[in-house]
C-alpha cells in the first residue's frame, strides 16, 4: 500500500484536474449555446436554398452554365475533411478520422483520393496516410461567411477545371450535447433530384439562365460548406462538454476511492502507533 503522502499528492493531483475539466466544461457549454442557435436559424435557409438549386439544376444543360452538374466519374476524389484544432472532444475527431479511412479503402478503393483538411486535429493524422491538398484550420479563429467563401470559390474552381472529378465533405453534424452525428456529403458535383420526386421545373428566369446559374448556385456552395462548418463547430462544443462532464465525474469517483484508501492507511497508521506504545508500556512495566 502507498504510504500517506503519496496518496495526499495523488488526491490533490486529482482535485486540480477537476478544478480543470470543470473549468473547460462550463466554458464549452457557454460556446455551445452561442453555436447551437446559430446553426439552428440557418438549417431552414440552407436546407431550402439547396433543395432550390437541386431543382434549378434540373434544368440546366451545359451550354447553359451547368458545369457544377455533370457527372464526371469519381476517378479522382477530393474529400474535405472537418475535425477540429483542439482535442479533449472525446471521439470526435477519430471518428472523422475513421470515416475518412473507411471510405478510402470501400467507396473510393483504387482511386485517387486526396484530402483538404480543415482542423488540425484531423490533418496531423490524416497526412501520414493521404496526400493532402492543404489545410484551412484557421478558418475556426474566426468563422465568418466572408472567410470561408474562398475556400468554397477554390472548390468550385478546381472542379470546374477538371482537377478535382468529386468532391465530398465529411463532418459531424450536431444533433444535441450528447449526439454528433457523422455525415457525409456530396459536395460537387450538384446531387440531381431524386428520382419519383416531384419537382416544379417550369421556371420564368429572370433576368436568364446564366444569370441565375452565376449567383445562386455558387452562393448556395458556399451556403452548404459553412452549413458544414457551423454544424462540426456546434458538435465539437457539445463533444468537449459531454467530455469533460465525464472527465469530471470519473475524477470525483478516483478521489472518493483514493479517500477511501487514504482514511484506511491513516486508521491503520494510528492503530500501529498505539499498539507500539502499548507494547513500549507493558515492557517496561514487565
Amino acid at each position: 500500500m502507498a504510504n500517506l503522502k503519496e496518496i495526499r499528492n495523488r488526491i490533490s493531483s486529482i482535485g486540480s484536474t477537476m478544478k480543470i475539466t470543470s473549468a473547460m466544461k462550463m466554458v464549452s457549454a457557454a460556446k455551445l449555446k452561442k453555436a447551437q442557435d446559430a446553426i439552428v436559424q440557418m438549417r431552414p435557409y440552407s436546407n431550402k436554398l439547396s433543395e432550390l438549386l437541386q431543382n434549378l439544376s434540373a434544368t440546366l444543360d451545359m451550354e447553359d452554365g451547368g458545369a457544377f452538374t455533370v457527372q464526371k466519374g469519381d476517378d479522382n476524389v477530393l474529400i474535405v475533411a472537418i475535425t477540429s484544432n483542439r482535442g479533449l472532444c472525446g471521439g470526435f475527431n477519430s471518428s472523422i478520422i475513421k470515416e475518412v479511412i473507411h471510405m478510402t479503402a470501400s467507396k473510393y478503393a483504387g482511386k485517387k483520393v486526396t484530402v483538404l483538411t480543415i482542423g488540425k486535429k484531423g490533418n496531423d493524422i490524416l497526412k501520414k496516410s493521404f496526400d493532402i491538398y492543404r489545410n484551412e484550420g484557421a478558418v475556426f479563429d474566426d468563422l465568418t461567411f466572408e472567410n470561408v467563401a474562398p475556400i468554397a470559390e477554390d472548390l468550385m474552381d478546381k472542379f470546374a477545371s477538371g482537377e478535382f472529378d468529386k468532391i465530398d465533405l465529411v463532418y459531424n453534424r450536431f444533433k444535441n450535447a450528447a449526439t454528433q452525428i457523422i455525415t457525409h456529403e456530396q459536395y460537387l458535383p450538384i446531387v440531381p433530384p431524386e428520382s419519383g420526386t416531384e419537382t416544379n421545373t417550369d421556371y420564368i428566369f429572370e433576368p436568364n439562365k446564366e444569370e441565375i446559374v452565376k449567383g445562386l448556385i455558387p452562393k448556395s456552395l458556399k451556403m452548404q460548406l459553412f452549413k458544414a462548418l457551423r454544424d462540426s463547430l456546434a458538435a465539437e462544443h457539445g463533444a468537449r462538454m459531454t467530455a469533460m462532464h465525464k472527465a469530471t465525474d470519473n475524477a470525483t469517483e478516483l478521489r472518493d476511492e483514493l479517500l477511501l484508501v487514504y482514511n484506511k492507511a491513516r486508521q491503520a497508521s494510528i492503530t500501529n502507533e498505539i499498539l507500539e506504545i502499548v507494547g513500549g508500556a507493558e515492557a517496561l512495566n514487565n
